[in-house]
């Protein structure tokens, strides 16, 4: 247990939404009236900020910071994970590409403001607890971590909301709409009330429920076509519009969703051990992560290609899982940008009621030659063939040999 004596000021993270909203009164009641120090990261969740400051002021914080992260979120993290097409067990990783960098930050606010203790809301149940505080470790190695889930009795999301009603706290939720919801640039998560039961089927046409885009179902009739150029892996433009990789993402989360792409219904094993049932709306990475793929195709070589695929696993396990700050990441993705040296050239993509669709891929490093596949007359000699079969087949001779006898 944290000695709560000597806590006189504690650094917030602070998104506005139930556990958040509730942490700042409960507190102040059970840390001897500590000043508290909110900090949002601004991690493109956009309209999740507004009215921020004026609600934490309300509820007993000294100050609010919003600390503009959405680039170092994109260009850290984001992009060298889709260079090493890291994905866990199908799941793009949205919130777990933010919390490293939420966590950096709070530790540095925290250093920075004389802080004695740094708390957030995530549960003693899920992965965010991990990810937060191992980023706090790495920077801030000294500093308290209070975590409330794991101190008071508060037991479910309705008696948060409980608390919340009883301290004149300000919700934008419900009981019916308690959804719990995780939204930034790259993502939108939905957990919690009848998706605990994976036998039942969401409901995406329900109001309020899908934020980024439309189902599949409400989707145009009509494809929409979108072309992305790379350079080394990375994102430069849209239909020949050069921007930087947020916009770019930004961008591609409207045509997604406009098209109802991009969205996941999944049960994953969170890092506590538990399996866990989602839904995810990632329109635009989820186009991001297909055209790359593709170019991929026709510029890496096969052996490092398939080197790649299996380090992709660790990768998305190691963001996941909180590592972020490791020296494993880094030499990773030292491979990941050497991989992606000459992942440079276009893809056009068809989009059409919640499918990605390859509509043609070039680039001036192409490895794919026409000349060497096509069924018609080439410069390849297949008589070739058979001296390589000979000896990619010999142990196998050798062994019908041995059990024939005749060796």
């Amino acid at each position: 247990m944290i000695d709560k004596s000597g806590i006189k000021k504690i650094v917030l993270a602070y998104s506005g939404g139930l556990d958040t909203s509730i942490i700042i009164p409960w507190l102040k009641e059970n840390y001897n009236n500590p000043e508290i120090i909110a900090v949002a990261g601004n991690v493109g969740q956009n309209d999740e900020l507004e009215g921020l400051e004026e609600k934490a002021l309300k509820t007993g914080a000294s100050k609010l910071i919003v600390a503009d992260l959405v680039d170092e979120m994109v260009d850290d993290i984001i992009i060298p994970a889709l260079k090493m097409d890291a994905k866990y067990e199908t799941y793009l990783l949205g919130t777990a590409f933010a919390r490293p960098v939420i966590g950096k930050k709070l530790a540095e606010i925290a250093l920075a403001e004389g802080a004695d203790a740094i708390c957030h809301g995530a549960t003693g149940k899920g992965n965010d607890q991990v990810r937060f505080e191992l980023a706090i470790k790495r920077f801030a190695p000294g500093m308290k971590i209070i975590a409330p889930w794991r101190e008071w009795d508060i037991k479910s999301r309705d008696e948060e909301i409980d608390y919340a009603e009883a301290h004149h706290v300000p919700l934008k939720i419900s009981r019916e709409t308690n959804y719990s919801k995780d939204k930034n640039l790259w993502h939108l998560s939905h957990e919690g009330l009848d998706l605990e039961d994976p036998a039942n089927e969401p409901d995406y046409d329900k109001p309020g429920f899908l934020e980024m885009g439309v189902s599949p179902v409400k989707a145009p009739d009509k494809p929409a076509y979108v072309t992305i150029d790379f350079e080394a892996g990375a994102p430069v433009a849209i239909d020949g519009e050069k921007m930087k990789a947020s916009k770019i993402i930004e961008k591609l989360n409207k045509i997604g969703g406009e098209n109802g792409i991009g969205i996941i219904d999944i049960v994953e094993n969170r890092l506590v051990g538990m399996k866990d049932r989602g839904v995810y709306e990632t329109p635009g990475g989820s186009i991001l992560y297909k055209a790359h793929e593709q170019l991929e195709m026709i510029t890496v070589d096969k052996d490092t290609l398939h080197v790649k695929q299996k380090l992709a696993v660790d990768y998305a396990d190691l963001i996941y899982n909180g590592k972020w700050y490791s020296p494993l990441q880094e030499a990773l993705t030292a491979f990941a940008n050497e991989s992606n040296r000459y992942v440079t050239g276009s893809v056009k993509l068809k989009l059409y009621k919640g499918n990605i669709i390859p509509a043609g891929t070039t680039s001036p490093y192409s490895l794919y030659s026409e000349n060497l596949v096509t069924f018609g007359e080439s410069d390849y000699d297949q008589n070739q063939a058979a001296g390589f079969i000979n000896l990619w087949g010999l142990p196998t001779t050798v062994q019908a040999l041995r059990e024939q006898g005749k060796l």
